[in-house]
């Protein structure tokens, strides 16, 4: 995702990085050639004189943007409810983080090094949610920040974030075999451990259940439709600006409905997509600082928003 200063008003014109353009700049070029060709032939088709009034096309536009807006809330919920379970997960991992530096009681000479390794479960579950919802492996996040051991265990498992839910519980209760953490306080971390697990499960239903295909297929059915037969209805009012008029009515529609499709779906690696990658490495950085783990070459995410 891209979230930039707003720019002076001739610099918006010209941005081509996160717009949309350069995704439907074909469908445009082709609707721009069409609408030249109708007004060349005086919106004639084999001699047969194509009469469309115009206000049909107002009536018709007003139905698609009302449906278009329709959509566009349906994709923008499911955008904002996946940024706001990733910044629950930002809150929550520095809450555990906090309650097992401060509250588990280790006076072993190791114990310094046994809370590093948890905080490095802790990174490592981000990191494999964030692949899980892109279907990537994302191994070089895990070989670091897990053991061999584990990172064995892992291997063919299809739900890596769960496995490692219960590699931090393991670890807990050997904790509380050993004394370290008392009742109450292993009850508090468990309920850390639940807030992890129902913001997976919440990303998971975002990323499962997509908008109904009905809405998509009627949605782009009909800007197209739209888009197509819109020069005949306007070859005759508006002469040879009818194309340029055609073009930027079918950039408003088009565009907004790949603006709908992009945003619906917003774990991908789009331009406009949620930047997971620089919210794990947000969440990796103020955890180690919490814990006093080198950073190596991890430096600090400038923003939430550069992928």
């Amino acid at each position: 995702m891209i979230v930039r200063q707003r720019a002076n008003w001739l610099k918006m014109l010209f941005i081509w990085r996160g717009s949309v353009l350069k995704k439907i700049i074909v469908q445009l070029t082709i609707i721009t050639l069409f609408s030249l060709a109708i007004y060349y032939f005086k919106g004639k088709i084999f001699d047969y004189k194509v009469h469309l009034n115009p206000t049909i096309f107002t009536l018709i536009g007003l139905a698609l943007a009302i449906f278009m807006g329709f959509c566009n809330s349906a994709s923008y919920d499911r955008f904002w409810e996946g940024r706001k379970l990733w910044g629950l997960l930002v809150i929550e991992t520095r809450s555990m983080t906090r309650q097992i530096l401060s509250l588990i009681n280790d006076p072993s000479p190791v114990a310094g090094e046994e809370k590093q390794k948890i905080i490095k479960m802790i990174s490592a579950f981000c990191w494999s949610l964030n692949y899980q919802l892109r279907d990537k492996s994302g191994t070089e996040h895990l070989s670091r920040l897990l053991s061999q051991e584990q990172v064995d265990q892992l291997k063919g498992k299809k739900f890596i974030p769960g496995i490692i839910l219960e590699f931090i519980a393991d670890w807990l209760n050997e904790q509380n075999k050993k004394g370290n953490i008392d009742t109450i306080v292993l009850t508090a971390l468990d309920h850390q451990l639940n807030q992890f697990s129902n913001i997976s499960g919440g990303c998971e239903r975002i990323y499962n259940t997509p908008l109904p295909f009905a809405y998509s297929v009627l949605l782009h059915r009909t800007v197209y439709l739209y888009c197509f037969w819109l020069p005949f209805g306007l070859v005759d009012s508006l002469g040879w600006m009818m194309p340029l008029i055609v073009l930027l009515i079918s950039y408003t529609f088009i565009a907004l409905d790949a603006i709908i499709q992009e945003i619906g779906e917003p774990f991908g690696e789009e331009e406009n997509d949620l930047a997971l990658n620089s919210i794990c490495r947000t969440i990796e950085f103020s955890i180690f600082e919490q814990a006093k783990i080198p950073q190596g070459e991890l430096k600090k995410p400038d923003t939430y928003f550069i992928d």
